[in-house]
Parts: structure tokens; C-alpha cells; sequence
């Protein structure tokens, strides 16, 4: 209580710049279980008695949940402020973890995915909006780059437990209580939150209208950013889950060196979002997304290339790097592009559309590899970044300088770091 009533004392600028690194490690903790569950599987179910597909069921849970928490962001964060739901979603994701290390039976693990899906969907869609509300676009490319850093760190961590025995059930204690401690720093930075919130006249538990996702919807432009999520994810996705692989297949490249290839492109995608972070006083947001789609485009021509895998690796880094500016500079030019009282609505639409296609498309080009050939993924890609670059590009066109439900001019707001 006493730190909660020192934090109300601090000059804004301090309080901004204290939410920041919280935000940032927030990011971290929620990039670590998005990808243990793959690397721990092979283990967990020898031991629980479960087959191998079990798993697809756990992440279908998982990211359903996901898809309804970031639906139920705008009206969650509204009823209880955002350090509230922030803190209450971490707890849910330390507790299913925690959970997974205690588990002797898989079905156990169907329940736990539940609070895991509804934690990481609301911390996603609210920490998102709140910088793209506060802060410049160098710290949400950061952002997301921090992301990319904890999703590494994940399965380095469950691979160092995994060599011993039980290992993997005490890889999932550390990730759990280290979520567990992130909650302790966010119930304690409660009141940071609602003050950055009413300096800015935007009061979390105030009377002001309520954009629901129903009126987000209808709202010129916002059926052009669903899809450029939605081609984007199926991209990305797509091609970390098939792109080994089609060099196997298609270009005769070595097991070990394709799962080489398909890391140095995760890397691309983190490098890529510093870099990105580093030029962001250089470059405008619409400029970076642009260059990302050309560069999605141009990597998927050289994958489709008829020669060996030289250029086909060439052309892997490139969608990578192309990857890295799109997801986080969209979802910044959100308020301004549409209003700052949307812009949550409209952020937890986007980040449902992401998790859909994230759920959906993968596998789905799986079932049209098999009945076509791996020959047809660069054009599949190609096609979705043409798509992609379509839409940002008809985005960009239609944007104007809008005016949000109550008649305010759409634009960054005064606290910018």
C-alpha cells in the first residue's frame, strides 16, 4: 500500500517512463509460453499417457480462449480499469502453468488452457492499445521484438529442465512463477495505470461512450485492417510451420540445416522489430509497413525461384524481415487512424482476427500441401502478400486525419516518450 500511494506522488513523465519498463517486461513473460508447449510436448506425452495429437486440442482451447478475452477486451478494461485486467490476466496465465506442472493427467491440461487462452488474449489486446495510445512507434516495434526475446527464452528454458528428470514439469514451475512475480510488480503499479489514464481524459471507470466491437465493425476502414491481420498471421505462421519443410522437399536441403533456416527467419522477425524500433524517428509507420509487404513479396518470388536453395534461403530471411514492421506499426497508427475511443474496440478485433488466423491457417495449408505439392507454398505466400500489400496500401489511401465517437480529432496523444 505504501509504494501503490508513493507512485501518486511521481511527476508524469516518471510514471510514463515506470509503466514502459513494466510493459516491456510484461511482454517478455508473455512471449515465454507461447512456444513451450511445442518443445516440451515430445516429453509431456510419454508421461501423461497422451498421443501426440493430444496436443492439437490444447493449443485449438488455447487459442480460442485467446479470440474471446481479446473480444471481451474493450468492455473488461471499461468495468475495471486496465492495471486491474493486466494484473488479473497474468494471474490466470501463472496459475495455468503452474497448473501444467502439477498435471499427472492430460485431460487436465484441456481445463488449464482455458485460463491460459483468456490471460494471454486481454494482456495482449490492453497492452497493445495502451501504447499505441501513449507512446511513439520506436516503442512498440520495441515492443514486440521483446516478444520475440521471451518466446526464444521459453523453450531454451524448458530445454535446459527437460534433460533432467521430471524436467519439463519444473521448466514449467519457473515460467509459472516468474509470471507469478510479474503479478506482484502489476497489482503494485495499479495506480500508475489510472493515473496515465486520467491525465489524458480518458478516466477507465468514467461515463464516456463505449465503442462495442458491433460499432467498431461498422466503421470505415476497419474490414481492411482484420485482413491485413489476417494475412499477415497467415504468413508468418504459414511459413515457420512449413517452410522446412518445402526446402527439404523442393530444394534437397539437409533436415538439420532447414530447422536452421526456419530459426535464422524467427531471428529475422525479432532483429527485424529493434531495427525497426532504431529507424522509427527516420521513417513513418506507413513507410515501414509498406517496406515489410515489398519485402514479404520479393522473399516469396525467390522461394518460388526454380533453382537451389541458395536464393530459397535468401528469399526465407526476407519474409522474416518483412514480417517485422507490419503487426506492430498497424496496430499503432490505430487511434490515429480511427479514433482514440475506438481504438481498443478495434485493437482486441484485430488481435482476434490475428488469433484465428494464426489457429486456422496453418493447418489449413497443411491439408492443401498434401493434396497439391510443397512446390505451391511460395505461391501461396505470394499471394497473401499481394493481398496484404493491397490492403495496407488501400488503408493508407482512405486514412484521414478521423474523429472518434464524440467528435475528437483522431492523433497521437501528449504523452508520447
Amino acid at each position: 500500500m505504501a509504494v501503490s500511494f508513493a507512485f501518486l506522488h511521481l511527476d508524469m513523465s516518471v510514471v510514463m517512463l515506470l509503466l514502459l519498463v513494466i510493459i516491456y517486461v510484461a511482454f517478455i513473460s508473455l512471449g515465454l509460453p507461447d512456444a513451450v508447449l511445442g518443445s516440451s510436448w515430445p516429453v509431456m506425452h510419454r508421461d501423461l499417457e497422451a498421443s501426440v495429437e493430444y496436443a492439437g486440442l490444447i493449443a485449438l482451447i488455447i487459442s480460442s480462449g485467446t479470440v474471446m478475452s481479446s473480444l471481451l477486451s474493450v468492455r473488461l478494461i471499461r468495468r475495471f480499469g486496465i492495471g486491474v485486467v493486466v494484473s488479473v490476466s497474468v494471474l490466470l496465465t501463472a496459475l495455468a502453468l503452474v497448473g501444467f506442472a502439477m498435471s499427472q493427467i492430460a485431460w487436465m491440461l484441456l481445463c488449464l488452457a482455458i485460463p491460459l487462452g483468456l490471460g494471454a488474449g486481454a494482456v495482449d489486446s490492453a497492452l497493445n492499445n495502451f501504447v499505441a495510445l501513449h507512446y511513439k512507434a520506436k516503442h512498440m516495434n520495441y515492443l514486440h521484438s521483446f516478444w520475440g526475446v521471451g518466446a526464444t527464452a521459453g523453450p531454451l528454458i524448458m530445454a535446459n529442465y527437460i534433460t533432467l528428470s521430471e524436467g519439463w514439469r519444473d521448466g514449467y514451475w519457473v515460467i509459472g512463477l516468474a509470471q507469478l512475480v510479474l503479478v506482484v510488480l502489476l497489482l503494485c503499479a495499479i495506480p500508475l495505470w489510472r493515473k496515465a489514464a486520467q491525465s489524458n481524459n480518458q478516466v477507465e471507470e468514467g461515463h464516456d461512450t463505449l465503442v462495442t466491437n458491433r460499432a467498431a465493425l461498422k466503421i470505415h476502414g476497419v474490414s481492411l485492417q482484420l485482413l491485413v491481420f489476417f494475412c499477415y498471421c497467415s504468413i508468418e505462421l504459414g511459413t515457420g510451420l512449413w517452410a522446412a519443410s518445402f526446402l527439404i522437399s523442393e530444394k534437397g536441403t539437409l533436415a538439420s540445416e532447414a530447422a536452421l533456416w526456419v530459426a535464422i527467419y524467427y531471428g529475422g522477425i525479432t532483429l527485424g522489430r529493434f531495427v525497426c524500433g532504431a529507424i522509427a524517428q527516420r521513417f513513418n509507420e506507413s513507410s515501414m509497413i509498406r517496406m515489410g509487404a515489398f519485402l514479404m513479396v520479393s522473399g516469396a518470388i525467390l522461394l518460388a525461384l526454380p533453382v537451389q536453395n541458395g536464393l530459397a534461403n535468401l528469399g526465407l530471411l526476407l519474409i522474416g524481415f518483412g514480417c517485422a514492421p507490419v503487426f506492430p506499426n498497424t496496430l499503432h497508427l490505430t487511434p490515429v487512424r480511427f479514433g482514440k475511443k475506438a481504438s481498443q474496440a478495434i485493437i482486441g478485433l484485430s488481435m482476434a482476427t490475428a488469433y484465428v488466423g494464426n489457429t486456422l491457417v496453418p493447418p489449413t495449408l497443411g491439408v492443401v500441401l498434401k493434396y497439391s505439392s510443397f512446390a505451391t507454398l511460395p505461391f501461396i505466400l505470394l499471394a497473401l502478400a499481394l493481398l496484404l500489400l493491397w490492403a495496407t496500401e488501400r488503408l493508407q489511401s482512405r486514412h484521414t486525419p478521423s474523429r472518434d465517437i464524440q467528435g475528437e480529432t483522431s492523433c497521437q496523444p501528449s504523452l508520447s516518450k
